[in-house]
């Protein structure tokens, strides 16, 4: 079992950057895929980014491609999101996730850990 912590949500104009940190312990991250969600007020929580289990295969969400970018370190056990160019529309609270499987994933059903999430917003 993994437990995860969100860290490095914020306030920042559009157009600025942030970097969202997952904190993983009880068990190594490098036994599981690991991805992004995030959920606006009103909406349904939606998929963002998944990495695999070594960090050479990722994928991300259509609308995020060429402006964040999903990463991980083993040896910290901590995965990140690196999020630049950010809209009004990326506000949202910001879940990390991790699966038991060695293929990524982008539903929400495929992943078996969560964190409590971290909160971005994005002025306009």
């Amino acid at each position: 079992q993994v437990q995860l912590v969100e860290s490095g949500g914020g306030l920042v104009q559009a157009g600025g950057s942030l970097r969202l940190s997952c904190a993983a312990s009880g068990r190594t991250l490098s036994y599981y895929v690991m991805g992004w969600f995030r959920q606006a007020p009103g909406n349904e929580r939606e998929f963002v980014a998944t990495i695999g289990r070594s960090g050479a295969s990722t994928d991300y969400e259509d609308s995020v491609k060429g402006r964040f970018t999903i990463s991980r370190d083993n040896a910290k056990n901590t995965m990140y999101l690196q999020m630049n160019s950010l809209k009004p529309e990326d506000t949202a609270a910001y879940y990390c996730a991790a699966a038991r499987t060695s293929a990524l994933r982008t539903t929400q059903s495929a992943y078996d850990y969560w964190g409590q999430g971290t909160q971005v917003t994005v002025s306009s």
